[in-house]
């Protein structure tokens, strides 16, 4: 983040309250996080927040762009703070250990659709399934490309 949370949240037209502030926080220093991981350390950081007011807090986010949402099949949704850039993910089957990865190079005819129907298409979203180094099995090599 390079304004600071209370700035960024009145920038985007949003109440500032402590908890809205405390969620920003934990999402930048935590990223892809869940809602349940955002609740448990901003309870641990100002005491008690209900479970309705993150979902709020993180929806209202969402909707003005501060964070990102995103949603990999079989996993809950997951939060971040890297909005300036059309990145994707990789995620880990085994540990669900997610990482941002930059958008592919060179020819990526799969991110650039034949036919928009009319839409003005702003981002792609593509996310990397395999099995991070701590997973993968000792003595196992690693595919190269």
């Amino acid at each position: 983040m390079r304004d600071s949370p209370a700035l960024l949240l009145q920038k985007h037209g949003i109440q500032i309250t402590a908890q809205r502030l405390a969620v920003l926080e934990v999402v930048a220093a935590r990223p892809h996080c869940t809602a349940d991981d955002v609740a448990e350390d901003v309870r641990a950081k100002i005491g008690a927040i209900s479970r309705q007011a993150v979902y709020d807090a993180l929806a209202i986010m969402v909707e003005r762009r501060i964070i990102r949402r995103i949603e990999p099949a079989g996993s809950p949704a997951r939060y971040e703070n890297r909005v300036a850039d059309n990145h994707h993910h990789l995620i880990c089957r085994s540990c669900g250990s997610t990482v941002d990865v930059d958008c592919a190079v060179g020819g990526t005819p799969c991110l650039i659709p034949k036919d928009t129907a009319g839409f003005h298409v702003d981002e792609a979203e593509v996310i990397y399934w395999g099995t991070c180094p701590r997973c993968l099995p000792v003595g196992r090599e690693k595919p190269t490309r």
